[in-house]
């Protein structure tokens, strides 16, 4: 297993509200267990940047100290961790804005993908979201974006393509740190040698084509090469948000 995180603040805005990180750790029986985040800021005043930073940091923190404890991973009990995990950051973050009134409001997205023995553990809350590229050929959404505009396309009001031009696209209808309880969508998704997993902001997945960006994984085997790639992409379709991905490459 391999990654790449990769960010670009993008051609407008001065500050980088996305934050990510990935740590592949290798445990007793010699096998690895990947836990990858990803989470776009909200609140204004730089105060995004917080909240982003303090769910991606505090939810890798919170899977070393519980996932693995004595050089043995519990997997068995990933999903109960992971809803354990996403309300202990939830909590982190709104006392903090209730604390000091400089950072009342902030909130963030985040997305996580935990990948261990040919399985990915991913779970969401917000609109950043994980896809899974397999067979070389297949590029498959894993996560539902909580999102007004994904509502109207659940309800067929708009297409996919209408969704990313709406006037309330940038509208999300959860988010970690805003409420006292927070509430995670899990999917469970078989993994094979090959594959690869994408975790990305909506800079990317708001501005390009689905089908651009399983192009782009068509193109290239690159990890580095994919990663710039997208970056370039959602920059020359738009550049108006910052945008972040994690390439795990299985």
């Amino acid at each position: 297993m391999d990654f790449v995180c990769t960010t670009h603040v993008g051609k407008v805005r001065k500050n980088n509200e996305d934050y990510s990180k990935g740590e592949i750790i290798e445990i007793e029986n010699g096998s690895e267990v990947g836990i990858f985040a990803i989470a776009d800021g909200m609140g204004g005043h730089n105060k995004g940047e917080v909240a982003s930073q303090l769910a991606v940091e505090n939810i890798i923190e919170f899977f070393n100290n519980n996932l693995i404890q004595n050089n043995a991973i519990k997997i068995e009990y990933i999903e109960d961790m992971i809803k354990q995990a996403y309300n202990t950051v939830n909590s982190t973050i709104y006392e903090k804005s209730k604390e000091d009134s400089s950072y009342d409001g902030m909130g963030t997205t985040l997305t996580i993908a935990v990948v261990y023995n040919n399985k990915a553990y991913i779970a969401n809350v917000g609109d950043s979201r994980c896809y899974i590229y397999r067979d070389s050929k297949t590029f498959e959404k894993i996560t539902s974006d909580h999102s007004i505009v994904e509502e109207y396309v659940k309800a067929n009001i708009i297409t996919e393509k209408e969704a990313r031009v709406h006037p309330e696209r940038n509208k999300i209808t959860r988010a970690v740190g805003t409420e006292p309880v927070v509430v995670v969508d899990i999917f469970t998704e078989d993994v094979n040698e090959g594959d690869k997993i994408l975790l990305a902001t909506d800079g990317l997945t708001g501005a390009v084509d689905k089908e651009y960006i399983q192009q782009t994984f068509a193109e290239s085997n690159d990890a580095n090469e994919i990663a710039g790639n997208l970056i370039e992409l959602a920059n020359d379709a738009s550049g108006k948000d910052n945008v972040t991905v994690i390439l795990v490459m299985v």
